[in-house]
């Protein structure tokens, strides 16, 4: 299997406590053998979607958020219009799957969601252009930059946004180096929509965000850029459920629990 021409959505997955990658086709999922960032073979055995767990489809090298990126979650947050990409970054210990549990700390005050697009960097680089900024992605997929608001208040984001599980990633990455700025993401809270916009609305895009980063640090294969949240982010209890989903990718669905 080429990679780059018949990889659409690649996944990794776990069966009868076995972990595969995978590539996601319709409501099946092939398992595949290699490296994301190499060469994928198929091996030619599927499951039902609805037999596998998803696992998140990559454990990143680095996290990194960009925030207040969308003019409607700039105004519902009272901010000014950046004059440059927010950045901040998130441990690698926030992430889990699709499916899995977000632990709520009881101490960590209001919990909000915000539901995201992702951004895979497939290749190295370092001080490239916003032109030639897409061909180092390797693809997209669905986040939740869950978020202790309280705590954020007094500007120690990385505690606010750093807990354990905070992260959710997944379940499949689009292969692919650019969304279509109609793509729709939309976040639902116990199935009622409370997120809804298109990827146009960002104030900086993608292109512009990994140039900015690709300035200051190198991006290597692995990492994620959460690339902000559109209006609309609202507060979480335990026994909530959230879903981020984005077209084209699918849905990342947590249920939230008491820690």
């Amino acid at each position: 299997m080429d990679s780059n021409k018949n990889l659409k959505k690649f996944c990794r997955f776990s069966v009868d406590a076995r972990t595969y990658s995978g590539a996601v086709r319709g409501n099946m999922v092939d398992i595949v053998e290699g490296d994301l960032f190499g060469d994928l073979s198929d091996i030619r055995m599927s499951f039902p979607v609805d037999h596998v767990k998803f696992l998140p489809p990559i454990m990143p090298t680095k996290i990194w958020c960009v925030g207040v990126n969308y003019m409607g979650h700039m105004r519902e947050m009272g901010h000014e219009p950046p004059k440059e990409p927010l950045i901040f970054m998130k441990p690698r210990t926030t992430v889990v799957g699709s499916g899995d549990p977000v632990r709520i700390p009881e101490w960590a005050g209001r919990v909000d969601y915000e539901g995201e697009l992702a951004a895979v960097i497939g290749k190295r680089c370092r001080n490239v252009s916003e032109f030639e900024a897409l061909s180092f992605v390797k693809g997209y997929t669905c986040y939740n930059d869950v978020t202790a608001r309280d705590l954020q208040t007094d500007n120690h984001w990385i505690r606010a946004k750093g807990f354990d599980t905070f992260g959710p990633l997944g379940p499949s990455i689009l292969v692919t180096e650019k969304m279509p700025d109609e793509t729709k993401i939309t976040t639902r809270l116990n199935g009622s929509v409370m997120q809804q916009d298109t990827l146009a609305s960002m104030i900086f895009p993608v292109r512009q965000i990994i140039s900015y980063i690709s300035r200051f640090a190198t991006l290597e294969p692995g990492d994620v850029i959460a690339t902000g949240t559109p209006a609309g982010i609202g507060r979480v209890k335990p026994g909530d459920r959230v879903e981020v989903e984005i077209e084209g990718i699918g849905s990342l669905i947590n249920p939230f629990i008491s820690d």
